[in-house]
């Protein structure tokens, strides 16, 4: 679809799609949406938010969320949950509070430099379908914390944030060399913040913890050098990590998300490609926002590459913890090229930055970047996984 159908389709209603699903395109007024957060609500609400505005890294770039009640059958029109005039506000994570409050976490970074960023965080509150945001409060955590998977409660009621640090090199500009994986903890609700590193972790970013049984626990990453998924694990109840270690799945330098089912499987949505896969390359995240930063690229660490195409989505599922992911099946496919984050020229055919949550029927909601233009969702029905509705 070229840029102009997609966003004629961006009015949150439902659609019968094939194999038993529904779709829809999250209604949206800005031309750039990127970076989905699916959850459910106390009543059964769905919410999701994203990031919008004309491109990444732009200080116009805000938090947005729509929700979707029980048996409507739209979403309702988007609204605006931040607003800062001179930073780019990204990657929306929800989280209820002890007391029941929920709470918007995200990023909020000066142009391309996530070395910069500072985490906001803000109470959301739901009235009617709308959500609203009160102003926001800065997290205690260094310049650079970026954040992406869901929060984890730990066996002792203290909060786990999964951080990715964007590691700055005084005089040198980010480029995601020196990124690394780190837990954040609260043991009074978000009030204040300890931070651990996961050791052997350079390039290993975008973890997303998922607590298997008793105290065991294990993390899946993307992976800045675009090769494979990595996984490390935690015997402790996530006090303390294993080095990332490659599973069988290849990444290609793009978010993943990664949920416990109810019969105990993981399944991850991701886009199962690499640099070994595609020879496609751009510069650097950021290459199309940086005239006038005459700084070098930051040297030594890792050698990340960027620009591997983004398709196509796909659910994989594993049985061993996350060891190996046989089955792997396709929710939707594309070139995927993202070689611009431009999403009004029809350049970027992405299908990127998935999230995924099991309904309590067993269906699956899924939301994602479609070409940099929409948030798309999908709901794939009870089955699915399996094949049922082939």
């Amino acid at each position: 679809m070229s840029p102009e159908e997609i966003a004629a389709r961006m009015d949150g209603r439902l659609v019968s799609g094939a194999d038993g699903r529904l779709e829809a395109f999250l209604p949206s007024p800005m031309v750039q949406n990127h970076a989905a957060f699916i959850e459910r609500l106390d009543d059964g609400t769905l919410a999701c938010l994203w990031f919008g505005g004309t491109l990444e890294g732009k200080s116009d770039i805000s938090i947005y969320g729509t929700t979707l009640s029980g048996g409507a059958e739209s979403w309702t029109p988007s609204v605006r949950l931040s607003h800062d005039p001179d930073r780019s506000e990204q990657n929306p994570v929800l989280w209820r509070n002890g007391a029941g409050q929920w709470q918007l976490f995200h990023t909020a970074q000066p142009s391309g430099n996530q070395d910069e960023c500072l985490l906001r965080a803000h109470t959301i509150s739901v009235s009617g379908g709308t959500l609203t945001g009160e102003e926001p409060r800065t997290i205690d955590l260094p310049l650079g914390s970026f954040i992406r998977g869901r929060f984890v409660r730990r066996n002792d009621g203290a909060w786990m944030m999964p951080i990715f640090r964007c590691i700055s090199r005084p005089g040198q500009r980010w480029n995601g060399s020196h990124d690394t994986a780190a837990v954040a903890v609260s043991t009074d609700e978000g009030q204040t913040w300890t931070m651990s590193e996961v050791p052997g972790s350079i390039g290993s970013v975008h973890m997303t913890i998922v607590p298997l049984d008793g105290d065991h626990m294990v993390a899946l990453y993307r992976r800045r050098q675009s090769d494979f998924v990595h996984r490390s694990e935690s015997l402790d109840g996530g006090k303390t990590w294993s080095a990332p270690a490659p599973t069988d799945v290849p990444n290609n330098n793009s978010s993943i998300n990664v949920i416990r089912l109810a019969d105990g499987r993981l399944a991850m949505l991701c886009n199962p490609t690499s640099a070994a896969t595609s020879s496609d390359r751009r510069v650097s995240l950021y290459d199309e926002i940086e005239e006038g930063d005459d700084r070098p690229d930051a040297s030594g660490g890792c050698a990340p590459i960027w620009g591997v195409p983004r398709a196509p989505m796909a659910l994989c599922v594993s049985s061993d913890g996350g060891k190996t992911w046989p089955l792997r099946r396709i929710v939707d496919d594309s070139p995927g090229t993202c070689l611009s984050n431009n999403s009004v020229d029809g350049r970027n055919k992405e299908l990127s930055y998935p999230y995924l949550l099991e309904g309590e029927d067993g269906a699956l909601h899924v939301a994602y970047t479609y070409f940099r233009r929409a948030i798309k969702y999908v709901r794939l029905p009870v089955g699915w996984i399996d094949g049922e509705h082939s």
